[in-house]
């Protein structure tokens, strides 16, 4: 048998839990990165920087599950975006991003997932927060990840928490998003084992009524000359189901025909199928949002059409939703009864929530 001592023994846990958590710093020349036409390398204020006017940006050779991902942006008062993106898999990932234009204002840094190349900042209000960014100098993003929670740091003052990161993914590329041009520098990544309690939250109450399946179809270009009730019937649908809060965010489950545009995509639909059964006739309240645009058909008649996209009410008008804004007092025959809602979205979070009551 081959003894130890407990010196080396000692050492090598050392060097065993350094191997874990040691900073990495990735350097902002172009041979570290997945290079894009948008991004550019130069030395500025004594660092190597990288300039990124827009669209996402990765690290190659690079995989993060779990640990502090981190980086200084330059402060920038004109309108932009600046962000970490991790766990990315294809165009699935989650991201934070300041809006350095907005500090000190309540969605100054927002949380959102990205599905199928489709931001959903509208579909997750509670997931942003008030900041106070530098006007001169650096600001520092930290993101830690546990498993399937995140805190985010600015500056080293926490701003929020992520208690449930939205997409499937545990591991993936990590890098940096930018909208309207954006200078960062200094981007560390700290690799971590998913060693610490993850905080417990109060679980709110289950709302019974609330409609946790849907039936949908595949993303179609939308045009209203095309809809025709009876082809609904004739559909393939597959069967999706709600985040706990009653919130159906489409992209997860559906491509749209175009994606990552912003407001230069085409506007796709898709039709959200679901059967209500009633002892008799009877008139049930219907509440109701959605994201962008909605069609609401009971037992094959519309009675419902609304818009509630960004900016379509006003432009400060965010187009977030909330369970209870619409609602509907819906005639319900004895028996079986069917509602298909078409929704339709070009940008910034496709998504459904009802509940019938």
């Amino acid at each position: 048998m081959i003894k130890f001592s407990s010196s080396f023994i000692l050492s090598l846990c050392f060097l065993v839990s350094f191997s874990q958590s040691s900073k990495t710093k990735i350097e902002m020349v172009a041979s570290n990165w997945n290079t894009t036409k948008e991004a550019t390398f130069e030395k500025f204020d004594n660092r190597e920087t990288l300039v990124l006017k827009k669209g996402r940006i990765t690290v190659k050779n690079q995989k993060f599950t779990n640990g502090s991902i981190e980086v200084d942006v330059y402060a920038n008062t004109i309108r932009s975006f600046a962000g970490i993106t991790f766990r990315k898999k294809d165009n699935t990932m989650e991201e934070v991003y300041m809006r350095l234009h907005k500090t000190n204002q309540a969605d100054a840094i927002q949380y959102t997932p990205i599905f199928n190349n489709e931001s959903n900042w509208q579909l997750y209000r509670e997931h942003q927060a008030n900041v106070l960014f530098k006007n001169k100098g650096w600001n520092t993003l930290r993101i830690e990840v546990n498993n399937d929670q995140a805190k985010v740091f600015v500056n080293n003052e926490k701003v929020m928490s992520i208690y449930n990161l939205r997409t499937d993914n545990t591991s993936g590329q990590i890098g940096l998003f930018a909208l309207f041009s954006n200078r960062f520098s200094n981007f560390r990544i700290t690799p971590k084992e998913s060693s610490e309690v993850p905080e417990k939250i109060k679980e709110t109450p289950t709302d019974p009524n609330i409609i946790r399946q849907w039936k949908i179809t595949k993303a179609k270009l939308f045009d209203q000359k095309n809809l025709n009730f009876n082809n609904f019937l004739k559909e393939k649908y597959t069967t999706v189901t709600t985040e706990n809060s009653g919130l159906l965010p489409i992209s997860k489950y559906i491509k749209k025909t175009s994606s990552g545009n912003f407001e230069q995509n085409a506007e796709d639909y898709t039709i959200a199928f679901t059967n209500v059964y009633s002892e008799k006739e009877e008139i049930k309240l219907f509440s109701f949002d959605y994201s962008d645009t909605i069609l609401v058909y009971l037992n094959g008649k519309i009675i419902f059409k609304g818009k509630n996209g960004f900016r379509t009410k006003g432009i400060q008008y965010m187009g977030h939703l909330d369970m209870n804004t619409n609602t509907l007092y819906m005639p319900l025959k004895k028996g079986n009864n069917t509602i298909h809602c078409v929704v339709i979205d070009k940008a910034n979070g496709w998504g459904l929530m009802a509940k019938m009551q």
